[in-house]
This record gives structure tokens, sequence and C-alpha cells, in this order.
């Protein structure tokens, strides 16, 4: 495992240059991986895994691949179809909020990333992965302040997990609609946090966060 990640230079937009390396060294199958939903406050946490073919010549088709922040909906939505189709494999994988407040959320975006990887299907010889480690995983792997902003496959695995877990987060605006669900996606934006305040937190809310025990115990008192 290659051990504390480093800044270093950020490309104006992310390239194949940490996978060819890689490959060059052997390492035929090389995993990008990325989460979604870290810091919201309901819901899952999302990761995904993407794995490329050996081929240089494929950044010339993902032109237009960013990290999932910089892109509109429409752009992740048309590119988390186009990537399962460049991809030689993928996987998405998640971790619900019930485990995020039983074992906390680095070790449950880590499981989902574990999860992701599994759905792959295809065993990696390298992991990429947007600064998180997976300590628990025998795969050397390498950490990049800003991944998705630098490796291709990282940023690919950013979309794939924030396409499928806003998905699910429209779906469960339809059973929590007062909460604003499919708008904010469980992060605390303003509308968020006033209608927990107001409502209280609902079934799919994280309690080990600070905001959601906070708004229980005021409705709770009120």
């Amino acid at each position: 495992m290659k051990s504390a990640p480093s800044l270093e230079f950020i490309p104006t937009s992310p390239d194949l240059s940490f996978e060819v390396s890689l490959w060059e060294q052997g390492s035929e199958f090389v995993a990008g991986l990325d989460e979604a939903g870290r810091g919201a406050l309901a819901g899952p946490v999302f990761a995904a895994a993407v794995i490329f073919p050996c081929n240089p010549g494929l950044e010339s088709h993902l032109v237009g691949v960013r990290d999932s922040k910089q892109m509109t909906p429409s752009q992740r939505e048309y590119w988390a179809e186009q990537l399962k189709i460049f991809a030689l494999a993928w996987g998405i994988g998640a971790a619900s909020h019930e485990e995020i407040d039983a074992v906390g959320i680095l070790p449950a975006t880590r499981l989902a990333m574990h999860r992701a990887l599994e759905a792959a299907r295809v065993c990696p010889q390298h992991l990429l992965l947007d600064y998180i480690q997976l300590p628990e995983s025998p795969i050397p792997q390498t950490a990049l302040v800003k991944g998705d902003r630098r490796s291709l496959s990282i940023a690919a695995a950013s979309i794939l997990a924030k396409t499928a877990r806003d998905g699910l987060l429209r779906q469960l605006d339809k059973t929590y609609p007062e909460y604003g669900f499919a708008s904010h996606k469980g992060y605390g934006t303003l509308a968020h946090r006033s209608a927990l305040e107001r409502l209280g937190p609902c079934s799919i809310h994280r309690y080990s966060f600070a905001p959601v025990r906070a708004a229980r115990r005021k409705v709770k008192v009120g």
C-alpha cells in the first residue's frame, strides 16, 4: 500500500496518467473508487468501482467525464450510461443509514467501497481512491488528493456512485415528501434543516449526526 497521499498538480480535467503508469508496471486491472453521500444527513452512503480496459486511447472517448460535483444532473446521467459501456467492469455498493449509525461514517464508506468491488466481479490488481484508503484490503492501492479531478477511473466511479444514490433519494422522496429529498438528496441544505426542525427526523435520517440529534431533541422537548 502506498502511504500518505500528497498534494500534486491538479489537471484541468482527469486523465489516464495514473492508470497508464500502473498498466505499464503490469497491473492490468486498475479500479478507481469513489463515494457519494458521505456528508449527507439522511440515506445511505454509496460507492462505485470502475475498471477500464488497458487502452490509453480510451481517454479520447471520455472527454466530458469530470468529478461528478462539477457536472450537471443531465451530464451525470448521460455519462453514467456511457461509462457502463466503456468500462471493462464496474460495481456499485452502499452502506445503509443504520450501518452508518452503528459503525460511523468512515467505516461505513469503506464498507460500501468493498461492496462495490465485490459487485464489479473482476479482482483488481491495484486501487486508485479519492483520498480514502482501505486498510483491510490486501490489494495495493494509491490514495490521491482530489483524485476525482485527476484520475478518469475515480471520476467515473464518482459519477456512478452519485447517480445511483440520487436515484434512490428521488425514490425515497415519494415515501417522505415533506423533507424534499428529491431536491437536496439528504444533504444539510437550509430547506432540509428547516424541515428537520419542524418535523424532526424520519426513519432514514442518520441519528448519529449532530444536526439530526439536535432536531430530534428539539421536537421531543417541543
